[in-house]
């Protein structure tokens, strides 16, 4: 079967086997990636395949079926781009560049006012307090009106009264001459009218120093708590906390009296029993406590945050100066803060505590006061030299230890206890 691979003499012609018809085999489509090379008229012709050889490869694509391959997919060739062209750089996303973080002033709402909610039995127990720690006040000036003339002696009986009241030279005047004028208006004739009339005076004195402390205006309301030693500092932030709370706001304590190391164990205490936060540090820079404070404050959405500092007299300039150095730095870490700027004033130093708050409100410009210890020998008419010489809100007054002694000053209340 094997004979067409025999050598046949070169003299004998080749004999040509018949030829088997070839299965009609579909033409092979020309390949799309290349086109065809021109022909070459140099190049030597092909040799011709001998007939006995396609017969065989015939037969082999007849018998091995393959199957039909399928076209390759078409390969749109790449056009490479001119040598002298400029590259074209990769596509990449575009980078808007963002702003610097400039905090801007927190918007303030209307907010909420904060009224600490006491019994009626409890209420009526804080005046007696109220009454009993303005006693020695209370006295001197109550008893001038029983069974007196209304004459000149009674009116310098009131002067010399409301001085030691530590009411003020410019408060007394004022005092005086209103109800002189008021007298002779309404032609008073009864030491009880003059008593009345007093109390009405007193009352339209005091009254723009009624103004409420207001929360929700911003997150988080920063207060500054400052005052000189001894004035309760530490305590009316504790209670200020309790308060707050009563009010579902979030507390947050920053021990800043960093020269004291009771006042931060002080300050601890409270924060443990109002379940509060309480950022403090061993030793270092108030201010820096201040701002870790805020931050943390702002990071967490608390409330409010207030900022104890050490105590100090306002002759002690190189203290002040770093109040205002704590007062920047929170300004830094949040452009409207400190929203609150609150003193406390014992209420036992008398005209003192007016010169108190001329020296911390010319540093600071205050927002607030807060009167503590008017449950001893306090004398009350420093509240009336405070409105008449530098008029600052007086947010609260405070009788006692207790947390529900601080309560929110109310001028009425105030001057009834007074001339009671």
């Amino acid at each position: 079967m094997f004979s067409f691979f025999k050598k046949k003499p070169k003299d004998q012609p080749v004999s040509q086997p018949a030829l088997e018809p070839e299965s009609a085999q579909p033409a092979e489509p020309a390949s799309a990636e290349a086109p065809a090379p021109e022909a070459r008229t140099d190049a030597p012709a092909p040799s011709p395949v001998p007939p006995q050889k396609q017969s065989w490869f015939a037969r082999l694509r007849g018998s091995a079926a393959a199957p039909a391959q399928e076209a390759a997919p078409e390969v749109v060739p790449e056009v490479a781009p001119p040598a002298n062209a400029a590259p074209v750089p990769t596509a990449e996303p575009e980078f808007v560049p963002q702003p610097e973080s400039v905090t801007q002033p927190e918007p303030e709402d209307e907010g909420e006012i904060v009224e600490i909610p006491v019994p009626a039995a409890e209420k009526q127990s804080w005046l007696a307090r109220l009454k009993a720690g303005l006693s020695k006040t209370s006295s001197s000036l109550t008893t001038l009106f029983v069974g007196a003339k209304i004459d000149d002696e009674l009116y310098d009986e009131l002067e010399s009264a409301l001085l030691m009241a530590d009411a003020g030279v410019e408060a007394t005047q004022y005092l005086l001459n209103a109800l002189k004028k008021k007298v002779k208006e309404e032609k008073l004739t009864e030491a009880a009218q003059v008593k009345a009339a007093l109390r009405s005076l007193l009352i339209g004195l005091l009254t723009p120093l009624q103004k409420p402390l207001v929360l929700g205006r911003v997150q988080p309301l920063v207060m500054m708590i400052c005052g000189v030693n001894g004035a309760g500092k530490t305590t009316t932030i504790g209670k200020l906390a309790k308060h707050l709370q009563a009010h579902r706001q979030s507390v947050l304590l920053a021990a800043g009296d960093t020269f004291r190391a009771a006042a931060r164990e002080q300050l601890t205490i409270w924060g443990e029993r109002n379940n509060v936060t309480v950022i403090a540090q061993e030793s270092g820079d108030p201010a820096a406590v201040a701002f870790d404070a805020v931050q943390s404050a702002r990071a967490r959405r608390t409330d409010v945050v207030m900022v104890d500092t050490a105590g100090r007299l306002p002759t002690q300039l190189h203290l002040m100066e770093e109040l205002k150095k704590i007062k920047r730095v929170i300004g830094k870490s949040m452009p409207s803060a400190p929203h609150e700027l609150l003193l406390v004033i014992d209420g036992n130093t008398g005209q003192n505590a007016l010169a108190q708050v001329k020296a911390f409100d010319d540093a600071l410009q205050l927002t607030g006061l807060v009167i503590t210890k008017l449950d001893g020998t306090a004398k009350g008419g420093v509240l009336a030299a405070i409105a008449k010489t530098r008029p600052v809100p007086v947010y609260f007054i405070g009788v006692g230890e207790k947390i529900e002694d601080l309560q929110a000053f109310n001028a009425e209340e105030f001057v009834d206890a007074l001339l009671s």
